[in-house]
């Protein structure tokens, strides 16, 4: 199982600079990915934007969207957005979406939240009709770079609902399951490679997972502080993400050993404390040798 590192892009306060050499060190450190969080009714950082960011201070670190609310946005400027991030990073970019479920998050960009599911399909059916070269309905302008792979930007789906994996044997590289634990994963992994089967689809589908950390002698106030924050809208929820964050390497170490035996290819830990130090301490958590 690969082991993928979140960057701070979520947390309130942290300064850009913050941003790019976390991404530098991490990339030094080993780690397999750099992660974002999404959400718009919140003052973080757009998920493109840092990872276009990130590309650029970095060589070889894959860089993914965990998750990236795609119904609340423009289809057409996505695709655009999209296929500019997949060549700018020399093809290292994977897209982690889902249709979300924040009311917020719709309210503040004027989208209709009980309209999301069947917006994404006709999102996804156009972006992959630009992808592959071709000019949007009503137009002969091309409006994208062509991907680094010919046709189509990697994609991996969020959600655990059969729309869900529809789109994943459709459109997708395979599942993220998002922060969920590993007793609700490992059932839903076998169902995402029973549809990927099903449906005709080669290989195996890629699944991915996410788990908050914060390490070191300020780790339960920084979980508290930063978590307790995004979460706050969410009343008790708030304080089990607090409770549920890996706070010592023990506790890293045991995660990854559950996650892997999920069926998890990728593990990314994602931080409740902004300072590039936390990069070096998961690190040495991971791998303790």
């Amino acid at each position: 199982m690969k082991i993928g590192i979140g960057l701070p892009n979520a947390i309130r306060g942290t300064s850009g600079d913050v941003l790019i050499d976390w991404a530098r060190r991490a990339e030094a450190r080993g780690f397999s990915s750099l992660g974002t969080i999404g959400r718009v009714a919140y003052p973080s950082y757009s998920e493109l934007i840092t990872l276009a960011a990130a590309a650029a201070a970095t060589e070889r670190i894959g860089l993914k969207t965990d998750i990236l609310l795609g119904p609340i946005y423009n289809p057409v400027l996505l695709a655009k957005d999209l296929a500019s991030l997949d060549q700018i990073s020399g093809g290292r970019f994977v897209l982690g979406a889902s249709v979300g479920a924040r009311k917020d998050d719709f309210d503040v960009t004027h989208q209709d939240l009980s309209t999301r599911g069947r917006r994404w399909d006709e999102a996804l059916e156009l972006m992959h009709q630009i992808w592959r070269g071709e000019p949007p309905p009503g137009t002969d302008q091309l409006v994208a770079p062509t991907p680094t792979n010919g046709d189509r930007v990697p994609i991996l789906v969020g959600g655990n609902s059969d729309a869900s994996l529809r789109r994943l044997v459709k459109w997708g590289v395979g599942w993220t399951a998002g922060g969920s634990t590993p007793e609700v994963v490992a059932p839903f992994s076998e169902r995402v490679r029973a549809a990927w089967t099903e449906g005709g689809r080669e290989g195996e589908p890629l699944i991915v997972a996410l788990r908050y950390f914060a390490l070191g002698p300020d780790a339960e106030a920084g979980a508290r502080t930063s978590l307790g924050d995004y979460y706050g809208y969410l009343g008790e929820y708030a304080e089990r993400a607090i409770a549920g964050a890996l706070k010592n390497p023990e506790a890293i170490q045991e995660a990854a050993k559950k996650y892997e035996e999920a069926g998890v290819d990728e593990l990314i830990y994602f931080p409740a404390i902004p300072e590039v130090e936390q990069v070096d301490l998961l690190a040495d958590a991971v791998n303790p040798t």
